[in-house]
């Protein structure tokens, strides 16, 4: 059966009705269609651009490709009706068009060296491997490649490239060639910087960003995924580290007070940021509201928040919004979020390809 809704359907603000036919939207009135909202607010669902279903509490593996859905579903009961898996060890091609689970992209594992990475979760691969393996790994997801670009290194003693810049950008080369987009993990301001000029497609955490950086990162349109929960814990990750890596620990530190002004510059200066919770292992599933919230902090706009969790993250990661012909995907909230963010942690209406989920 055909679904109704009515309300203001965001960015436009316009009250409008909406249809959803199976798992598309229109806006020509369909005769019987069942009203599932006649008032609220109106969003395409949202997005989790950087999470790992692939990786289960503890920082292992899943071990099933069921273990990875029942995660999936725990976004998609937040809201999260796209999501972006950002590396997963364990395959499952069979989810991405699973009809009870959100919208999938999805890179295949890390890239990274030996030891450069937790136990277990990268490709482990050399610099004369990586860029043969990007190219597989591209096959291997449905959309973009992973590499680790830098992690602290033991005889540094603090952050370091994991690869220097003419081997990372043939990586960056080879996924582009296959079809692929390359995210990059990336916490030190060597790197990011070597990333930018390398033509990454999208800086994962980037706390090293500077000034300069950002307004050329605006300039090629390159995207900053801040993962804001995640880099809230590098005070716990320090406070392990002072023993042995004292200097590390201090680094660590450093990058957390200044992140939140790092975001701000970023978005003052125009660059395409996507909201990304890092989700997987020790981070729980189905916080995209709370990354919002800090975003939000950090001193996005409400009104730009909600296109980086949503129809903007949505267009990026190629899955049409609440247009004519696209995706029957959308979550209801009462109030307008735009003035109180905090309303998208309790939507009242949530579809899924034209499916009523709450």
């Amino acid at each position: 059966m055909a679904l109704h809704v009515r309300g203001a359907v965001l960015p436009d603000d316009e009250v409008r009705d909406l249809y959803l036919v199976g798992d598309r939207v229109t806006y020509e009135p369909v005769n019987g269609a069942d009203t599932i909202a006649d008032s609220g607010f109106v969003l395409p669902g949202l997005v989790d651009a950087h999470c790992h279903i692939g990786i289960a509490p503890g920082e292992k593996p899943v071990t099933s490709v069921a273990q990875a859905r029942e995660l999936a579903l725990v976004n998609r009961g937040a809201g999260v009706l796209a999501m972006r898996d950002a590396g997963s060890p364990y395959p499952y091609p069979e989810l991405d068009d699973d009809p009870e689970l959100p919208r999938l992209a999805r890179a295949g594992r890390h890239l990274a060296p030996p030891k450069k990475h937790l136990r277990g979760i990268p490709l482990e691969v050399t610099a004369d491997e990586v860029v043969q393996a990007a190219t597989a790994q591209a096959k291997a997801g449905n959309g973009w490649v992973k590499l680790v670009a830098d992690w602290l290194d033991r005889e540094v003693r603090d952050l370091a490239p994991c690869y220097d810049e003419d081997v990372t950008r043939a990586v960056i080369d080879a996924a582009h060639a296959a079809g692929a987009r390359v995210a990059a993990h990336t916490f030190d301001e060597a790197t990011v910087a070597m990333l930018v000029r390398a033509g990454v497609d999208s800086v994962e955490h980037g706390t090293g960003l500077s000034v300069d950086l950002v307004d050329e990162m605006a300039r090629r349109g390159t995207a900053l995924v801040p993962t804001m929960i995640n880099i809230e814990r590098f005070a716990e990750i320090a406070e392990i580290a002072d023993r042995r890596f004292p200097g590390y620990a201090e680094h660590l530190r450093s990058l957390r007070r200044r992140f939140p002004g790092v975001v701000r510059s970023a978005y003052e200066a125009g660059v395409p940021i996507q909201v990304g919770t890092d989700a997987g292992g020790s981070i729980p599933h189905g916080l995209a509201a709370e990354e919002m919230l800090l975003l939000h902090a950090a001193g996005m706009a409400a009104s730009d928040v909600l296109a980086a969790a949503s129809w903007g993250a949505r267009d990026w990661l190629g899955f049409p919004g609440l247009v004519e012909g696209g995706l029957a995907d959308l979550v209801v909230y009462p109030e307008d979020p735009r003035r109180d963010l905090r309303v998208v942690r309790g939507p009242s209406r949530i579809v899924l390809r034209g499916r009523v989920i709450k």
